[in-house]
């Protein structure tokens, strides 16, 4: 990030995180330093066991670094309560999973309406954002069906529907397409894109696949724990 340009909404700082695999010490992160700004739309790629889920679950305080500084809008967030880091989780970030993370029993109104109704917000204006955040995604005449009637790429139209619903800062995707053909993924990626240009939707999605990457304007590549590469191409024209 240029030094005279936007603060960034995420950091990370020299972050290290290493996991104990029965008598094995594995170093997932060693040292990383990233940043995404407003408006970015960045690919970390690198193939399986390299970090990258690593790197998002620290950014997306669902876990703590062992070594280093997460910050969300220059804010560290280990400094937070759990309360107030299952709040920023709730209010301000949103996320996408490879696995949907559906609630089986739920329709896709009821899906995308869930974390709303956790945080207390009234019926009526659930609704609206609800619809909204449906039509958002093309899914607004399938919003009474369950995950089981909807197709793969549905269903992870209605999880980005979930995670748009509360208008989050940043939206972090954790292989988004990998259990999704590869014409069906790309379809998906494309809406991102098509989200992130015309809505300035910030995302941060971790990948292994060429297609999805092609698509990003920025990709950071992280091999055995160490982020090895960052580079910028032109944005591609919706």
């Amino acid at each position: 990030m240029p030094a005279d340009g936007p603060p960034p909404i995420l950091r990370a700082r020299a972050v290290c995180k290493s996991y104990t695999l029965g008598r094995v010490r594995v170093e997932a992160l060693r040292g990383v330093d990233l940043s995404v700004v407003k408006g970015e739309l960045v690919a970390v790629v690198g193939p399986s066991g390299s970090g990258k889920s690593t790197l998002l679950n620290l950014l997306g305080v669902l876990d703590r670094p062992d070594a280093g500084e997460v910050l969300f809008e220059e804010v560290d967030v280990s400094k937070l309560t759990e309360g107030e880091r299952t709040k920023l989780r709730r209010r301000r970030l949103g996320f996408v999973f490879q696995s949907f993370n559906l609630v089986p029993v739920l329709s896709a109104y009821e899906n995308v309406e869930y974390p709303l109704w956790l945080d207390g917000v009234r019926s009526a204006e659930r609704a609206r954002r609800v619809r909204e955040a449906l039509e958002l995604v093309g899914l607004g005449e399938r919003l009474r069906h369950r995950p089981d009637e909807l197709s793969g790429g549905e269903r992870q139209r209605v999880s980005l529907a979930r995670a748009l619903v509360h208008d989050p800062a940043i939206v972090l995707a954790d292989e988004p397409t990998a259990s999704l053909d590869s014409r069906t993924g790309l379809s998906v990626m494309e809406l991102f894109r098509r989200l992130n240009v015309e809505r300035g939707t910030t995302f941060l999605v971790a990948t292994h696949d060429p297609l999805i990457v092609s698509r990003a304007a920025r990709s950071v590549r992280i091999a055995d724990g160490l982020l090895v590469e960052d580079s910028a191409r032109e944005a591609i024209a919706p």
